[in-house]
């Protein structure tokens, strides 16, 4: 075989390799982010404590922009209290831009408060393995401008969620490197090909979802705290349906109340 045949050869071999490694990886279920991230999708949760509705949380993709041949998708969580819960007042506006693998890229976090509202923005630049920080309030000088070393890619408590869309349904463990107020923390989430029947009060009828669980040992966004649990849509589409979770005031659950996305509407579980 000449010197060209071989190289023809070699390359031919690659390919085969590279095409059973693509199919493999379809097999376990890894869904397109492309298809899973839809713009101008539109998600409202109830938040419930016991048989209390404490208030609701909206979840919004606001934009999908290309830099450098790479996608990056933002979105928004929005996270408001019923005026009729007493002694408690949640204003809290979360935005995060995401990398082509669903890390975070940005992270801004505002929190009303009675008479100023509170401002925390992350910068993270993977090229220098370093994350700007900047904090104060809205419209004023920074109260802490700093910069925190990094050595791996980092989630924010909004490209969490995004994160384990994109995962859902495939078993595997995983910890992932967090930055909460500023400090370097692990959320572990184990993700299973379970299937469970969830029923939620937006329809009449169960909703196909595989189930995840996990386990933060910090205080996040929501109050977060300790394990908690999820049930994400059966679908490429992997919507959050359900979750349980530990937080300050004790065990909450939250719950989807109603979408916005074309064509898509909760799948019915099957058995």
């Amino acid at each position: 075989m000449n010197k060209k045949l071989k190289i023809h050869f070699i390359l031919l071999i690659l390919l085969t390799v590279i095409s059973n490694l693509n199919a493999a990886q379809v097999k376990t279920g890894k869904r397109s982010i492309e298809t899973m991230l839809a713009v101008g999708e539109e998600l409202t949760y109830v938040v419930k404590y016991s048989v209390m509705r404490l208030g609701e949380i909206k979840l919004k993709i606001v934009d999908r922009k290309i830099e450098k041949d790479k996608v990056y998708y933002s979105a928004v969580a929005e996270i408001n209290s019923y005026p009729s819960v007493p002694f408690v007042t949640i204003h809290q506006v979360y935005e995060t831009t995401l990398t082509p693998d669903l890390f975070s890229k940005l992270f801004v976090g505002s929190i009303k408060h009675d008479d100023y509202t509170s401002v925390t923005k992350y910068i993270f630049n993977y090229d220098s393995s370093k994350v700007y920080v900047t904090k104060g309030k809205l419209n004023s000088k920074p109260l802490v401008d700093s910069v925190i070393s990094i050595s791996k890619k980092y989630q924010d408590g909004i490209s969490l969620l995004y994160y384990a869309r994109l995962h859902s349904g495939v078993e595997s463990k995983i910890d992932l490197p967090t930055l909460v107020n500023e400090k370097k923390v692990i959320t572990g989430i184990s993700f299973t090909n379970k299937i469970e029947d969830i029923s939620i009060d937006a329809v009449d009828y169960d909703v196909d979802c595989y189930y995840l669980e996990g386990e933060s040992n910090y205080i996040s966004i929501f109050g977060l705290t300790g394990d908690f649990e999820g049930w994400f849509s059966n679908d490429d589409a992997s919507i959050p349906i359900k979750a349980k979770m530990k937080v300050l005031i004790g065990n909450i659950t939250i719950e989807l109340k109603n979408w916005k996305r074309k064509g898509w509407s909760p799948p019915r579980y099957r058995g």
